[in-house]
C-alpha cells in the first residue's frame, strides 16, 4: 500500500524542512519526501495544510489494565484523548507512577495494541512499594534500595526509556535512595524525570536536590511540568538555575502544559498542611473533577470531609499564574508535555487540549513560531527519550504523521468536560495507517510498544 500525502506544508525540526513538499509512504516507513509525487495507491490531498511528524508527548501517566487488558473505551481513555488531538507516541509512567510492571506493559501494548504508541519509564514508587518501602513519609533501609536498583535496572535493561520520581509523593526519600536508585541508569544515556519534593517558594531547594543528583551520576535530567512547579512567581529564576547547569555541561531539560491550574489527587502529598499557605490561597482555588461535589469549588469543610472519605478524587487547582507558564513554553530548553491523567474519562482537560491549545494560544497570537512549537512537539521529546523513528519525517522513518489547519485548530476540552476532542486536526496516522481523522478515531489498536 502506498499512500501520498500532496501539497501540505512539511514542517520537520528533526531535518530543517519547512517547505511544500509530497510525502510518500510505503511499508509504515516514510518512502520519499520530494516536491511533486504522483505514484501512489492512495492520495491524501493536504493543501492548505500543515503535515508534520506525529506528535510526541514525553509526560503521559498511562490507563489501567484490568484482566490482563489495557482500559481502551475509545472515549475515555488517555491514550484515546491523546491520538484525538495528534499524539501518536507517548512516554508514560511519570511521577514515579507505574499501574504494573513497566515491561509487562509494554508486552500487553505489543499483543494488544493501543491508540498510540508507548514508551515506559521505570516508576521509582513502584519499584519502591514493591521492595517493602511502603511508607511514603518513611526512609527506605539499605537492603530495600539495593532491592529497588536492582529491579530498575532490569526494567532498562528490558526497554524503559529512562527512571522517573514522584518525590512530592514519596517525601521519605532522601539522598542516600535518590542516587542510589538513579545509579540505575549509569552508562545507559537514558534520563532521570522528576516530578520535585517542593514547588513556589520552596522550589529551588528541590530543584537543586534532584540535579546536583544527576549531575553526580552523569545523568540527564528532566524536570516534569514547571508550570506547577515555578508557576507563582519564582519561574524566571528557575529557568535562570536550570540555564547555570546546562552551561556547565549538564544534560537538563523540562517540559510544561499550557494551562494555570495543576492536577493530582485530593489525598496526595500536595495537599498536607501547609498548602494554602504555600499558594497564598483558600479552599475555593480547588476544584473537585469527581464524586458529589463535581464541579464544585471546595470549601474547608468539603475539603476535610472529601479528603477522608475519597482521597482518590481527581482535583484541579486553580492557583499558577499564566503569565508563568507563558514564560516557560517560550524558553528552549523547555518542552511540550501534557501530564495527562484521568479517571474513567474525569480530571482536568490537558490530557485531551494540550496540544491543540498550544498551537492555536501561542502559535497563532504570535507568542511563538509554528517551527518552534512542532519542535517541541516531536523532535524534542522523541529526542529527549531516545524514541528511534519517532519525531521525524526523514526518510526511512516511522510514518506516524499528522495533518492539521494552523487556522482553525484548536482545543475543546474544558473543565467541566474535560475530555471534549479537539478541532483542526484532520488526520493522524500510524504506521502509515490512518488512526483518527477530524476528531473520530478509525483505529485503536495500531499503537506499539517503543523500548529503548
Amino acid at each position: 500500500m502506498r499512500t501520498l500525502i500532496h501539497g501540505g506544508r512539511v514542517i520537520d525540526p528533526s531535518e530543517r524542512i519547512d517547505s511544500r513538499l509530497d510525502i510518500l509512504i510505503e511499508n509504515g516507513k516514510v518512502a520519499a519526501v520530494e516536491p511533486e509525487l504522483l505514484d501512489a495507491d492512495e492520495r491524501v490531498d493536504a493543501s492548505g495544510k500543515v503535515v508534520c511528524p506525529g506528535f510526541v508527548d514525553c509526560h503521559v501517566h498511562e490507563d489501567p489494565v484490568a484482566d490482563g487488558h489495557l482500559y481502551a473505551d475509545p472515549g475515555r481513555a488517555v491514550l484515546a484523548c491523546m491520538l484525538r488531538m495528534g499524539v501518536t507516541t507517548v512516554v508514560a509512567g511519570n511521577c514515579g507512577a507505574n499501574v504494573c510492571d513497566p515491561v509487562d506493559y509494554l508486552d500487553t501494548v505489543d499483543r494488544d495494541g493501543a491508540f498510540a504508541n508507548v514508551a515506559m519509564l521505570a516508576g521509582h514508587e513502584y519499584f519502591r512499594v514493591l521492595a517493602g518501602a511502603t511508607d511514603g513519609y518513611g526512609p527506605a533501609s539499605d537492603e530495600q534500595i539495593r532491592t529497588m536498583t536492582a529491579a530498575i535496572r532490569r526494567a532498562l535493561d528490558r526497554g524503559c526509556a529512562g527512571l522517573s520520581y514522584g518525590i512530592r509523593y514519596t517525601p521519605g526519600v532522601d539522598g542516600r535512595e535518590l542516587r542510589g536508585t538513579m545509579a540505575a541508569l549509569a552508562g545507559t544515556g537514558k534520563p532521570a524525570a522528576c516530578h520535585l519534593r517542593d514547588d513556589a517558594a520552596a522550589v529551588f531547594g528541590a530543584l537543586a536536590e534532584f540535579l546536583d543528583a544527576a549531575r553526580a551520576l552523569n545523568i540527564p535530567a528532566q524536570v516534569s511540568h514547571i508550570g506547577s512547579m515555578a508557576g507563582f512567581g519564582q519561574m524566571e529564576r528557575f529557568l535562570a538555575l536550570t540555564d547555570s547547569y546546562r552551561a556547565g555541561g549538564m544534560d537538563v531539560m523540562c517540559d510544561c502544559y499550557p494551562y494555570s491550574a495543576f492536577s493530582t489527587g485530593l489525598g496526595s502529598a500536595t495537599y498536607d498542611d501547609g498548602w494554602l499557605d504555600r499558594y497564598g490561597c483558600d479552599y475555593g482555588v480547588l476544584e473537585l473533577c469527581e464524586g458529589p461535589y463535581k464541579g464544585q469549588r471546595c470549601t474547608e469543610a468539603i475539603f476535610r470531609d472529601q479528603r477522608s472519605a475519597f482521597p482518590s478524587c481527581r482535583t484541579v487547582c486553580h492557583v499558577m499564574r499564566p503569565g508563568e507558564v507563558e514564560k516557560a513554553l517560550g524558553h528552549p530548553g523547555v518542552l511540550l508535555a501534557s501530564d495527562a491523567t484521568l479517571h474513567l474519562g474525569q480530571g482536568h482537560p490537558r490530557a485531551a487540549g494540550t496540544f491543540p491549545r498550544l498551537l492555536a494560544e501561542y502559535v497563532r497570537p504570535g507568542k511563538m513560531s509554528l517551527y518552534d512549537a512542532i519542535e517541541k512537539m516531536t523532535t524534542l521529546p522523541a529526542r529527549r527519550f531516545h524514541l528511534t523513528g519517532k519525531g521525524s519525517l526523514r526518510v526511512g522513518a516511522d510514518a506516524d504523521v499528522v495533518v492539521f489547519d494552523p487556522e482553525r485548530v484548536r482545543d475543546r476540552a474544558t473543565f467541566a468536560e474535560p475530555i471534549r476532542p479537539p478541532e483542526g486536526i484532520d488526520l493522524v496516522l500510524i504506521g502509515g495507517q490512518k488512526a483518527a481523522e477530524n476528531g473520530r478515531i478509525l483505529n485503536g489498536t495500531l499503537g506499539r510498544a517503543v523500548r529503548v
